[in-house]
């Protein structure tokens, strides 16, 4: 016997930051939308559950606006460390100093900070709370196992065999988005051999809110300021050095010791390893008739840049603002002339950012004397021109571009 389809305005699957927020944003902006996000697992709404989570990401001031504008920035502030400043280092495992060729005052033009530093479960915790009392429907755990659409909207199967009807389903389901691949959508990809591993650490002198990159021969090894004398560590290596490091304790330690360094003084590993494969993948289009990528699932970039989430919050932004303001004027939401306003916006963002961080990570993740002779050039003379740097952190910020409302902090 075949379900009966339960009708609503729109689906979304993946309930990850990107869905979170994109979810929250349409039920705020659009009081009575039928709106269900379906997701694997139920949002992790108990804080002390959250807490066992000690990953974290850099979320840009404009991001933070976005956030803000959702009403969620107040509950996520006190677990936020600004990043003030930052120190950029290039050079060999073994050599005895590490020059610094670039600092920067991670301050914009009206002196907010550039970026903060976020525990991805208080972000996300946040987002699901907000969306709980915003009236969003959350169907967890369950994922969408099959969809197709004609001209009279979208039918969407979930693996508990319940059926739901829509006007538009949005594929926020990772980078290895399998909706994307049921929706016939190519991408552009590939692997840079590398692996991206993250731990937290603690250390006994303070970080002053400051970053620090240093360029080594086989990837950037970044340490991100956290709250209290916490860093996060986003280290990348070679995939096979990394799944020996990631196997080994004592290997680990000393290998990270030899990257640290001694001036955060004695140094512990305070939360789980991980280890991701590092690539490059572009979506060729985000949308299809009554179907849209978001986050992960339309592009997945090098974390050299640290832009990764914020990609995915710009999505979030034009995304709702492009469909709020459609069905504002009863215009069909699933309807691909109005999904096209979205790819268009996108499309350039995302290419550009993409083309930026593999250019940058083909040139640190380099030991050719030439290549390090034209880098470390570089980056010397960037830190000699002031209004070069202000303009490098105005984008890092989140400032360039056609701006989405809430990426400036406004409600849609």
């Amino acid at each position: 016997m075949t379900a009966t389809p339960e009708r609503h305005d729109i689906v979304i699957a993946g309930g990850g930051y990107v869905g979170l927020s994109l979810a929250l944003a349409l039920m705020q902006a659009l009081p009575g939308l039928r709106l269900a996000l379906v997701d694997t697992r139920p949002p992790q709404t108990d804080p002390a559950e959250a807490a066992k989570d000690l990953r974290a990401s850099a979320i840009a001031a404009a991001a933070r606006r976005m956030l803000a504008s959702l009403g969620v920035w107040d509950e996520i502030a006190p677990v936020a460390q600004p990043i003030l400043d930052m120190t950029v280092t290039d050079s060999r495992l073994d050599d005895r100093v590490r020059p610094v060729f670039l600092t920067f005052d991670a301050r914009t033009d009206d002196g907010e900070p550039f970026a903060h530093m976020v525990p991805n479960a208080a972000m996300v915790g946040a987002l699901a709370r907000a969306l709980e009392a915003a009236g969003g429907e959350v169907i967890a755990p369950d994922a969408v196992a099959d969809f197709d659409a004609d001209a009279a909207g979208t039918r969407v199967r979930l693996g508990s065999g319940r059926v739901l009807s829509a006007s538009l389903l949005v594929a926020a389901d990772g980078v290895r988005s399998r909706l994307r691949s049921l929706a016939g959508i190519r991408t552009v990809s590939w692997s840079y051999g590398q692996s991206g591993i993250v731990t937290t650490l603690k250390h006994e002198l303070p970080h002053e809110g400051r970053a620090i990159e240093h360029f080594l021969p086989s990837g950037p090894f970044a340490l991100l300021p956290l709250t209290g004398n916490r860093s996060s560590l986003v280290w990348s290596e070679k995939t096979e050095i990394a799944e020996r490091l990631i196997a080994d304790d004592f290997l680990f330690e000393a290998e990270l010791m030899r990257r640290v360094g001694h001036g955060l003084g004695a140094v512990e590993v305070v939360g789980p390893r991980a280890a991701y494969p590092l690539g490059l993948t572009v979506a060729r289009d985000f949308v299809r008739p009554r179907f849209a990528l978001a986050g992960d699932a339309a592009h997945g970039i090098h974390p050299i840049a640290g832009q990764g989430l914020n990609m995915g919050f710009r999505d979030v932004a034009a995304l709702a603002e492009v469909l709020a303001e459609a069905i504002r004027r009863g215009e069909d939401p699933g309807a691909i002339d109005v999904l096209e306003r979205y790819q268009r916006w996108r499309r350039f963002d995302t290419v550009e950012m993409a083309a930026v961080t593999d250019v940058l990570n083909r040139l640190f993740s380099n030991d050719l004397a030439p290549v390090r002779a034209l880098r470390d050039f570089g980056l010397g003379l960037v830190d000699r021109l002031p209004a070069l740097k202000r303009r490098f952190i105005g984008e890092a910020a989140g400032g360039g571009g056609d701006l989405p409302k809430m990426l400036r902090g406004q409600a849609i």
